[in-house]
């Protein structure tokens, strides 16, 4: 498949060597987007505090966290189509205040209501769902071309932060409230990244503010976006390759770190100390990913996703904790060494007009395939043994991005940089 040319820049900024943390249009699309990652992360922690505190059952936990992915996987694709079909902005705004509005009726729903709460849940998701897309697509108008990796890099440190930092502040929280109570903050996040960010710079000729002679359906839209992705080779290259990692890796790693580290070490230390590792290496990784610039960037990026593979690997062999602890760190570097690109390269060589439904159909493959990995996870561990699956699915982590980076267009994720005179 021949390669296909970048789409044209919008010209109505001009590339600054200023920190993008200075720039205020940026940090508001920031402390929004950071916002809505951390009442996502929040949502499950929450509700399994209920679960502790016995106003919530197992089998309902199960039903409204399995309510809110529905609500996500269904409102993903839709939100991606009307970010690219009206304001990004707009889009942000409405599915945040849709997620803010599901908090409360959790609340009111908990130890009253379980239906009133798998609805609200899913409503939680849609909101979710809709405006990461257009998030996405957003950055892309507030940041100039030269600092978007510099921006996705501040985004997922931001993230990855909340995310070390939030258990510990909300069990301090919970000790002082309520999870009602809880659940209402968690919808005041949601309000923030509704109303915080700005609206997206001057857009580029197709982008979404621009007149359209005729609207196609939906359905019609997102297969021209389905389409643009195929444009592509990179971009299905990549996102087979993330989807393999997150349904095969993740979802064993997810299953077998807390078998293992009870029945193997007999402690729940390993496994609340992987798991931080993971996120403290994933730290390093949008660190290292805001200044990095390699010759291949598609082949570094692709080498820092195989690298998930040494967290299963590291399970199956009776070593020592620290060897485990170590692979975990070494696997969150590399995949944010794969996403701060991937994104960033995503939002570079799509064509403006089509971006938020291209990383819709990201979110919608890498998520929506991971509940069916960790569903068969555990079968294919009672039947075949822990060791044989993990082994298993290293290989699959460290063989299909492997795959994936001989793939045209893969080294650089798009088209060669173009070098001063050639």
């Amino acid at each position: 498949m021949a390669t296909t040319p970048a789409p044209t820049e919008s010209k109505s900024r001009p590339p600054g060597t200023r920190s993008v943390l200075r720039d205020s249009a940026f940090l508001r699309l920031w402390a929004g987007t950071t916002a809505s990652g951390l009442a996502t992360w929040a949502l499950p922690f929450v509700l399994g505090l209920a679960v502790l505190q016995r106003e919530l059952g197992a089998a309902g936990l199960g039903l409204v966290l399995a309510a809110r992915t529905a609500g996500f996987l269904a409102a993903v694709a839709v939100g991606g189509v009307l970010a690219d079909r009206h304001s990004r902005r707009a889009v942000v705004l409405w599915s945040a205040l849709a997620a803010a509005a599901a908090a409360p009726l959790l609340a009111v729903g908990l130890g009253r209501s379980l239906l009133l709460m798998t609805a609200a849940a899913a409503l939680a998701g849609a909101g979710q769902g809709a405006c990461r897309p257009a998030f996405q697509a957003l950055t892309a108008e507030v940041v100039d071309p030269g600092r978007r990796q510099q921006a996705n890099a501040a985004t997922t440190l931001a993230v990855r932060s909340s995310t070390l930092a939030g258990p510990a502040l909300t069990a301090l929280l919970a000790a002082f409230v309520d999870v009602a109570t809880l659940l209402l903050g968690i919808g005041l996040l949601w309000l923030v990244a509704a109303l915080l960010p700005g609206r997206g710079g001057p857009a580029a000729a197709g982008a979404p503010d621009a007149p359209r002679p005729r609207r196609a359906s939906l359905r019609a839209e997102f297969v021209d976006g389905i389409r643009e992705a195929r444009r592509h080779p990179w971009f299905l290259a990549g996102l087979g390759a993330l989807t393999a990692v997150i349904a095969l890796g993740y979802s064993a790693t997810s299953v077998a770190l807390p078998l293992i580290s009870r029945d193997r070490y007999a402690t729940e230390w390993v496994l609340a100390a992987a798991t931080t590792a993971y996120t403290v290496g994933a730290l390093g990784g949008a660190l290292l990913t805001a200044r990095l610039r390699p010759r291949s960037q598609g082949w570094v990026a692709f080498a820092g996703l195989a690298a998930y593979g040494f967290a299963p690997l590291s399970l199956m062999l009776p070593v020592h904790p620290a060897v485990v602890i170590g692979a975990y760190a070494v696997a969150g570097i590399g995949i944010e060494l794969f996403n701060v690109p991937w994104f960033t390269a995503t939002q570079r060589e799509v064509a403006p007009d089509k971006l938020a439904r291209v990383s819709s159909l990201d979110f919608l493959v890498s998520y929506g395939l991971a509940p069916v990995g960790l569903a068969l996870i555990a079968p294919a561990i009672h039947t075949f043994g822990v060791t044989p699956v993990l082994g298993a699915c290293a290989a699959a982590c460290f063989l299909v991005p492997a795959a994936a980076a001989l793939v045209p267009t893969a080294r650089h994720f798009g088209r060669p940089p173009v070098r001063p005179g050639s």
